[in-house]
């Protein structure tokens, strides 16, 4: 782009913001957009600040000045750095209270991404502070606001040196911030001034610059309590002070502080008491949430100390938090309930892992507190017609209650929460208080001993004879609670043919239809052996009841599944090619229509698609030698599979959908589908050929995985391979290919790492090889979770087959081949890959790839890691912000010296630099380099493994851990926890870790503790 005339570049500013057309707006956006990218933008924006003509020519300015210091730095030499830096110093003193907050917070943000980018300029707190004192106390406050901010953004790369560079500079300064922000109470009484300063120091805290054992002489935390204290300051002041305390209460768990310092914070925050049941009474709702949020943060600090007190048979001082917390919980709103949600997961968390029968009985009157407080919570308003629907906020937070329930019942027994819910229905209760109690009910149903013998025949009798003018609501809880108690009913089977009927019937109702599937699913999934004599009836409602909604079709249809399986195989195999003929006709008429699909409607392919899934996915039956009694069904299935996938190519959710059918289909009879593994491998590449869906490759692993193991097969699964892999290559090979196509990495990855555990030989030795390796060298940087993951499980296979000694050795000479050809590169991008692109939550995974590597050096006298440390980039290269020392380098091939047989040099003689681990943490001086001992009784030319020892991992994260304020541990995810050797990668989709349950064998554990 030529450099454009200021009056153009304002035309468009003024299109952008004042032309009433959107196509003209569009194009204004357009240009503009190519403006900023342009090097010409630089000396624009600054103009635009100079001449300061109207609002949005400053904003667009400003945004543009942040966003090419955040992300096009390096396309100024460093010479210009300071003149930028004068440049938006500049602008700064020149705003004013009356400057446009979005305009002050933009160059603010430009001015501290600077500093944090520019390590030459040092001390630049103290002179930000000389610069602005006094002259403009305003911008300066929003400056050392954003500031410790931006030290952690994920947009910056900065790498962990620099960050703790950052760090030690602010932990230096906070002396003379603490000053200024002092002086700027003492000297202007104004409320906004007073929220900037709040905001200031809160933002300080959050990254650990200010000693915890000064807080009680700090003015600004007096006046966060201050604010606190007084129940009628104005909310976004109060809000501000919250967080400020928040932040210090976080801070406490992560030091070792002085009890002192502990016990003044602790009874200071527990003074505002008096002042949440003050905004209770004025109703003011965001102040009592407020509270709820210190008074929850007070007790998750103390926790720890509270439990081992507990546990030691003494109280801490700051048990009277967890009180505090149930006030909270007791409040009228259950939004602020909800904030104390997490607390109580983490008492559970702590008291279930000890496994202490005495720790347990000390928090019994808290979690029946809760229970009976969450109870109040879920009850309904009297004039609903029905219970809220799914996506509501009180559907969301019953659930989140429900799964809260589960975790926490261990502590009181769940038999005790049954019999006290069912103590409360009597009749003259209002029908919501019924509801929410059976609602409790159901929470802690599965948990219930099946020879419960008092109150649950009592409960399920009067679900059964529960009159048709009910309460909706409470029928269709009703409904829920009758599929919880499956395992009941499992060991009482008289139940089940009247609960079976019942259940059938409520399928009638379009209020219960869904809930009554669900618990036919439940109930005939626990009740299998007993179910499929009733499977007739469920079959005939299955074909009565093909007009109900998705999900509850595809519920019914797992639960005719489940009563389909144990069938005998000719029984079976009649029933479920009938079963399947149902949705299969369905599909049939929409395949000969030439209607476009209409998504939740009758034109819907994905309805009978998802139905088919169901049916194969639930039948759960094992066939050995005889033919698969379900491959009749898969052989009616196919065609019009076929059909549909070829009809609806071009639609993403469609094909999706099939290829899940086809997935549960060919789980279901595994090897016996061999006989389609032609036709379907056919049709897989020309679809993919005609549109590139990362689903196809994921069947393709589907057909992998079930028909590897039948040799005739094998050449066809090699064929499949090499038709599908030139387009996914092509697909990735586009510019940006690997980030806009990250669901084609993952399943294409996953395709050949089960070729690489079923049929390595034939993998390896198909030519597809080099294409594959380069290509998951190319991906190795790419910042995604699932689809970095998946390359990264690749790469350790692919490793683990060359350093194999008891594998074949026909697949080790070939991975080793493919290892001499590409390690050398592949060792410097991983190492590159760690360094500045990923972050470090997904280093684990690369680190298990790179040991393989060294381990493989180490046995063929390599040391690639030496050239690939020595390619890192190094200043004044833009890259290198995030890049390691030379001594950290040096310190870090040292470290892995002991995996290779070739001895590095000596480590350097200065002082060791912080070590290059996960998180940057400091690491000690490398020792001299001893020989590697002789392992005893090693077989000789045995590889002797070293999986046991602490592997050093390559870090100088671009970006930061996750948040401490997610406030959760490892949970098995770091590369210590997890176990070898790897399995097989999960099924998709992958689901996010669910809340624990309580399981009932380990009450009965705690019960007998």
């Amino acid at each position: 782009m030529d450099t454009p005339n200021m009056d153009t570049v304002y035309q468009a500013i003024s299109a952008l913001y004042d032309n009433p057309n959107a196509s003209e707006k569009e194009k204004a956006s357009l240009w503009l957009g190519d403006m900023q990218k342009s090097i010409h933008s630089w000396k624009i924006a600054d103009d635009l600040l100079q001449q300061k003509k109207d609002i949005h020519s400053c904003y667009f300015a400003a945004q543009t000045m942040r966003s090419k210091v955040q992300h096009n730095l390096s396309e100024l030499p460093s010479e210009a750095l300071i003149s930028l830096r004068d440049s938006l110093v500049a602008h700064l003193e020149r705003t004013s209270p009356d400057t446009s907050a979005a305009i002050l917070t933009q160059l603010s943000l430009a001015l501290a991404d600077l500093a944090l980018q520019m390590p030459s300029w040092q001390n630049c707190i103290t002179d930000l502070i000389t610069s602005f004192s006094n002259k403009n106390d305003y911008a300066l406050l929003e400056i050392l606001t954003v500031l410790p901010q931006e030290i952690d953004s994920s947009n910056l790369k900065l790498g962990e040196n620099r960050r703790e560079e950052v760090k030690q500079e602010l932990r230096a300064s906070v002396h003379i911030v603490n000053l200024f922000l002092k002086g700027s109470i003492v000297n202007s009484q104004n409320t906004h001034v007073a929220l900037k300063v709040i905001k200031c120091l809160t933002s300080w805290i959050q990254v650990r610059a200010i000693n915890m054992q000064e807080i009680p002489e700090n003015d600004v935390v007096g006046l966060s309590l201050q604010v606190l204290r007084d129940h009628s300051s104005i909310n976004m002041l109060h809000d501000a002070a919250c967080d400020c305390i928040c932040s210090l209460l976080h801070c406490l768990e992560d030091n070792n502080n002085c009890e002192d310092v502990e016990k003044l914070l602790f009874e200071s925050v527990s003074a505002l008491e008096e002042s949440y049941h003050m905004a209770v009474a004025h109703e003011e709702e965001e102040k009592a949430a407020n509270y709820a949020r210190v008074f929850t943060e007070l007790a998750e600090s103390f926790l720890s100390k509270i439990v081992n007190a507990a546990a030691n048979g003494s109280t801490h001082f700051a048990m009277r938090s967890l009180e505090l917390a149930l006030v909270c919980v007791g409040h009228h709103d259950y939004e602020v309930a909800e904030i104390t949600f997490n607390l109580w997961y983490k008492l559970s968390d702590e008291v279930y892992q000890r496994d202490y029968q005495p720790l347990t009985d000390a928090f019994k009157p808290h979690i029946e507190r809760l229970i009976e407080a969450l109870a109040r919570h879920c009850q309904c308003e009297p004039d609903q017609a029905q219970l809220p629907d799914e996506g509501e906020e009180f559907f969301e937070f019953r659930v989140k209650v429900m799964g809260l329930i589960k975790d926490v019942v261990f502590v009181v027994g769940s038999s005790f929460v049954f019999r006290q819910m069912f103590a409360t229905l009597h009749a003259d209760i209002s029908w919501e208080q019924t509801e929410a109690a059976l609602f409790v009910m159901q929470a802690v149903a599965k948990n219930i001993l099946p020879e419960e013998y008092e109150y649950v025949p009592k409960v399920v009798e009067a679900i059964l004879s529960m009159p048709e003018n009910s309460h909706p609501a409470v029928r269709k809880t009703c409904i829920l609670l009758l599929g919880e108690l499956c395992e009941w009913i499992e060991q009482h089977t008289e139940a089940l043919e009247p609960s079976l009927g019942c259940l059938i019937t409520a399928l009638n109702d379009e209020q219960l239809a869904y809930a009554a599937a669900l618990s036919l699913q439940n109930i005939c999934k626990a009740c299998r052996s007993h179910a499929h004599v009733h499977a007739g009836v469920l079959l005939q409602a299955s074909r009565a009841a093909a007009r109900l909604p998705l999900p509850a079709a595809a519920a019914l249809a797992r639960a005719l599944a489940a009563a389909l399986g144990p069938l005998p195989p000719a029984q079976l195999s009649v029933a479920m090619r009938e079963a399947v003929g149902i949705h299969l006709a369905t599909l049939s008429e929409l395949v000969k229509c030439d209607r476009e699909p209409v998504r939740g409607t009758e034109w819907d392919p994905v309805s009978g698609l998802d139905k088919l899934a169901a049916l194969f996915r639930d039948v759960g039956v094992e066939s050995a030698g005889a033919p698969h009694p379900c491959l009749p069904a898969l052989a009616d299935a196919w065609p019009v599979l076929r059909d549909v996938m070829h009809k609806y190519a071009a639609d993403s959710r469609v094909m999706e959908r099939s290829c899940r059918a086809l997935r549960f289909a060919i789980r279901c009879t595994g090897k016996h589908a061999s006989g389609l593994l032609q036709p379907l491998a056919q049709t897989l590449a020309t679809l993919y050929e005609a549109r590139a869906h990362s689903c196809l490759l994921y069947l393709g692993s589907v057909l992998l995985d079930e028909l590897a193991s039948t040799p005739e097969c094998v050449p066809d699964l090699i064929a499949m391979l090499q038709a599908l892999m030139p387009k996914a290559f092509q697909l990735l090979q586009q510019p940006n290919g690997l980030q806009d196509n990250p669901d084609t990495v993952d399943d294409l990855f996953r395709l050949c790492i089960r070729f690489l555990q079923r049929i390595p030989l034939d993998f390896l030795s198909c030519g597809a090889l080099d294409a594959v390796v380069e290509c998951a060298r190319l991906a190795s940087k790419l910042d995604h979770r699932e689809a970095n993951s998946s390359v990264m499980k690749f790469l350790y296979d692919l490793g683990s087959a060359a350093n194999n000694v008891r594998g074949k050795e026909e697949v080790k000479k070939l991975a080793s081949e493919a290892l001499q050809r590409h390690g050398e590169e592949l060792t410097y991008a991983l190492l590159e890959a760690c360094v500045l692109h990923l972050h470090a939550y997904m280093i684990a995974e690369v680190a298990d790839a790179m040991l393989e590597l060294v381990v493989y050096q180490r046995r063929e006298h390599q040391d690639w890691l030496q050239g690939a440390l020595r390619r890192l980039p190094r200043p004044p290269s833009p890259r290198a912000r995030a890049a390691p020392t030379p001594h950290q380098a040096a310190a870090f091939h040292h470290a892995a010296g002991r995996y290779l047989c070739v001895c590095p040099a000596p480590a350097p003689a200065p002082a060791p630099a912080p070590g290059l681990a996960a998180g940057g943490a400091a690491a000690p001086a490398a020792p001299a380099l001893a020989p590697r001992p002789r392992r005893a009784h090693a077989a000789p030319g045995r590889c002797v493994p070293s999986r046991g020892r602490q592997v050093p991992v390559c870090v100088s994260s671009p970006s930061p851990s996750p948040s401490p304020s997610t406030r959760t541990g490892c949970r098995g995810r770091c590369g210590a926890c997890r176990a070898r050797p790897r399995p097989a990668p999960a099924p998709r989709p992958r689901r996010t870790r669910p809340l624990r349950s309580i399981t009932r064998p380990a009450e009965q554990r705690k019960a007998k503790s």
